[in-house]
């Protein structure tokens, strides 16, 4: 047994032995091992190619990566990557988020995401300060408010539609408008000190960050866009003219690819021309209220106002191909259902038109489809839970997400509510929904509880007591 134990321990065993375990240093040996870890530890995942890796990260749901960068720096830029989310959308798994901008007591603006399928809240980065000159020149900014332009205290609209008289002096983007392209949310314009801004920024969803964008030809604050192959146009607004505010006839159009904004025709105002007298003309102001992408032409509803009076005279709508504007179908124009402040909502929802009527009660609201063969917006849901917010700007949005109709509002308790549809796809079974007719009425009767019971649900909802609802868009990353 000595002998065996001996024999273990002797000379000749040790050369079947690594040489480098026995002639390097402990400390050698360390730093050997270490070398081997930090190379398998520099892949995103050990023991797997980064390719391989990326398309484990590329099934992950997108809410998970606000905690999976904190992995490691690897993993950081490997989730904010242009190649990760490239690979997403080559196997089918982008998600489409609910964009929300809101405002709060302070007048600041924040943004939240929603994802629909976990029903999590995601809010995002706020706005960068825009540097902004203040073109008044020794004019201060409530000197400028006062001001009346054409008989007409435009000023007092606008700080109607803010809720606030101030709000113009303390807030960035203060009626900014909202617009998604290319995979980014773009805000546009707006107010600061009283003057409107060419600025535009961008956020990128992939970084989770904003950057400025390339500016407008002109300042516009609640100007109307909308979204045609994959370019950003921009309608009207309002801006500081020379003798106050006044409303914008102008169009331009943004190619994110290029990074350029081009000039558009002005739109004709047609219907303003052809008022009956010189004092109706100089009273009567002609603003665009709305703006749909629909059947590949934009359609812009307009309205004439001297405030609080607004009158719908139809509108108007352009066409890419030709380059120029065409009067929008009258029973379109007519019949588009106006919010507050005569704003006219819209949203499309795989091909159809979709607009929210809230004129047939304080608590309650109307859907409307737009008809286009008949030129009619008819009835194909109601009593929607839509409360009377009459002293703050917006009391609903709407939305598609996911290939269905989305209402964003605020309920009886201050929380947000986003309502979700389930309304047909198409616009000839959406019929189907509409209530029989009432031959002594003339007009579709009010959809019964029953059949409308099963339309709408609760898709998500968040505490917004002190929130206002601004505006909303939907991406797909």
């Amino acid at each position: 047994m000595g002998n065996i134990l001996s024999l273990n321990n002797s000379p000749s065993k040790r050369e079947w032995s690594d040489p480098r375990d026995v002639l390097l240093p402990e400390a050698c040996k360390r730093r050997r091992l270490s070398s081997s870890f930090s190379e398998d530890n520099s892949r995103l995942i050990p023991a797997l190619p980064d390719e391989i890796s990326l398309q484990i990260l590329a099934r992950v749901p997108r809410i998970s990566y606000l905690n999976l960068k904190f992995v490691s720096r690897a993993w950081k830029e490997a989730l904010v990557s242009s190649e990760l989310f490239s690979l997403r959308k080559e196997l089918g798994t982008a998600e489409e988020w609910l964009y929300i901008l809101t405002k709060v007591n302070d007048d600041k603006l924040l943004w939240y995401a929603l994802d629909p399928l976990s029903g999590r809240w995601q809010r995002l980065p706020p706005m960068p300060n825009v540097a902004f000159e203040d073109e008044t020149k020794g004019l201060t900014a409530l000197k400028m408010l006062r001001r009346v332009g054409s008989s007409i205290r435009i000023a007092d609209v606008i700080m109607s539609w803010l809720g606030r008289r101030n709000a113009l002096d303390r807030m960035p983007f203060c009626g900014c408008s909202i617009e998604a392209v290319d995979g980014c949310i773009y805000a546009l314009g707006g107010f600061f000190k009283a003057s409107a801004m060419k600025s535009v920024c961008r956020y990128d969803p992939v970084k989770n960050s904003w950057s400025e964008a390339s500016p407008m030809s002109v300042g516009r604050a609640y100007c109307k866009t909308g979204i045609l192959n994959e370019k950003l146009y921009v309608v009207g607004g309002v801006t500081r003219g020379p003798g106050g505010l006044s409303p914008l006839p102008s169009a331009e159009v943004f190619d994110p690819h290029t990074g350029v904004w081009s000039e558009l025709p002005s739109m004709p105002f047609a219907k303003a021309q052809v008022l009956p007298t010189a004092f109706l003309a100089d009273l009567l102001k002609p603003i665009a209220t709305g703006m749909t992408s629909y059947k590949g032409k934009l359609f812009v509803p307009q309205s004439l106002y001297c405030w609080p009076f607004f009158v719908d005279v139809g509108g108007e709508a352009y066409d890419p191909d030709l380059n120029s504007w065409f009067e929008m179908p009258i029973g379109m124009g007519e019949g588009w259902p106006a919010r507050q402040a005569g704003t006219k909502l819209s949203v499309t929802v795989n091909g159809d038109l979709f607009a929210l009527d809230p004129s047939n009660s304080l608590d309650s609201a109307k859907i409307k489809l737009y008809d286009h063969e008949d030129d009619a917006w008819k009835i194909v849901a109601g009593d929607i839970p839509i409360h009377d917010f009459a002293d703050i700007e917006c009391p609903y949005l709407l939305a598609s997400l996911l290939g269905k109709l989305l209402v964003i509002t605020k309920g009886a308790n201050h929380n947000i509510t986003v309502l979700q549809a389930d309304l047909p796809n198409d616009s000839s079974s959406s019929q189907s929904l509409l209530p029989p007719p009432d031959d002594s009425l003339g007009q579709p009767a009010d959809p019964s509880d029953e059949s409308e019971g099963g339309i709408w649900k609760v898709l998500a909802t968040r505490s917004g007591r002190s929130t206002e609802l601004v505006s909303c868009q939907s991406l797909k990353v």
